[in-house]
């Protein structure tokens, strides 16, 4: 990350904006831009500044927090909030109660007055996140509750702290959430802009995964009345999309995986061999075959139709065909290797998200 905040969460009061195949995909792997807000209208966009926490005058109290669950929580409280209303130790305790795996203790969580609030993220803000440091309102504010800023923060915390390649997980949400919420499949037809803090603000996946998260989370503590207005509506969450939230949080994807299947042609085996892939999460995949010596099988990518050829593997060595691509939508589909030149054993490898 460029700056120590880089994530902004916005509410817009204003009108609120309305709002799959195997391809390779013609993104790539960009760094996060410099500005995410929680926003107090549609024209706030202000960038951070790396030291601006410094830069503020603010005393806090507090520091890292022994929390009930036995773990380690950093919150400071500003000195301007009154003690009887908000403490570092009541805050504490409600970080460690929200949904989270490990990277809650790399996390240091600023609790500040409002008008601080928008001394640090900016002049419109409610809250922002980067770099493992959070600032949120310790009070009402805009009739949003601080607890809600929180969490959505925390969701971009933990989008910072997940892995989704090919793409960058802040910005495209982590993996499981990505691949049930079409979000690679939206943003090749132009429904979804990850990083966008401008026009596309409510079609930013980054800020669907923390409002998802939030609204993960609150459910889970018997809050069902929130409401959904910072992002598209095309982005409310199904049951599926919920679910695979909570897999992100609780068991991060980690890695690809590559199954081997191996098939001997002779004279009287079938010329054509079908390999069903199921790919139930987008990224990019691999499939490599070794050839018998003097063997030039056909090696191809096959729709779930099992007519419709996505795209056919390519000489790599004197023996070996490969194919890579991106997984974007599609999950189902064949790997067919057809026989030609010599008989003999033919081993393929797939790799896939």
């Amino acid at each position: 990350m460029a700056s120590p905040l880089t994530r902004h969460f916005a509410v817009l009061l204003s009108t609120a904006v309305l709002v799959g195949a195997l391809a390779a995909a013609a993104s790539v792997e960009q760094r996060p831009r410099s500005s995410y807000a929680y926003r107090l209208s549609a024209d706030a966009n202000a960038p951070l500044r790396a030291n601006r926490l410094a830069q503020v005058p603010i005393t806090y109290r507090g520091g890292p927090i022994t929390a009930s669950t036995g773990e380690i929580v950093d919150v400071r409280v500003s000195d301007s909030l009154p003690v009887e209303t908000s403490t570092p130790e009541g805050w504490a305790e409600f970080l460690a109660k929200l949904a989270h795996g490990a990277e809650i203790a790399q996390l240091t969580t600023y609790i500040v007055t409002f008008d601080e609030v928008q001394q640090i993220c900016g002049s419109r803000a409610l809250g922002c996140y980067g770099d493992d440091q959070m600032v949120a309102p310790g009070e009402l504010a805009a009739d949003i509750a601080p607890e809600e800023v929180v969490r959505h923060e925390y969701g971009h915390h933990i989008a910072n702290h997940r892995s989704n390649p090919p793409w960058v997980a802040i910005d495209w949400g982590p993996k499981r959430w990505a691949s049930a919420a079409s979000v690679c499949a939206r943003v090749g037809r132009r429904e979804a802009y990850p990083g966008d803090q401008g026009s596309n603000y409510a079609q930013n996946p980054g800020e669907a995964w923390a409002e998802t998260y939030r609204l993960m989370d609150e459910r889970k503590v018997g809050i069902t009345t929130a409401t959904w207005q910072i992002v598209a509506s095309s982005f409310f969450p199904s049951e599926a999309a919920l679910q695979a939230a909570e897999l992100d949080v609780t068991q991060p994807w980690a890695a690809s995986r590559t199954t081997a299947s191996t098939r001997v042609f002779g004279r009287r085996t079938p010329k054509v061999w079908w390999i069903q892939l199921a790919t139930p999460l987008d990224g990019d995949f691999r499939i490599t075959a070794t050839m018998p010596n003097g063997g030039t099988h056909e090696v191809a990518l096959v729709g779930a139709n099992r007519r419709t050829v996505v795209k056919r593997a390519g000489w790599t060595g004197q023996r070996v065909k490969r194919l890579d691509g991106t997984v974007c939508g599609q999950r189902s589909s064949f790997v067919r290797v057809t026989q030609k030149g010599a008989l003999g054993r033919v081993r393929v490898l797939v790799t896939i998200p």
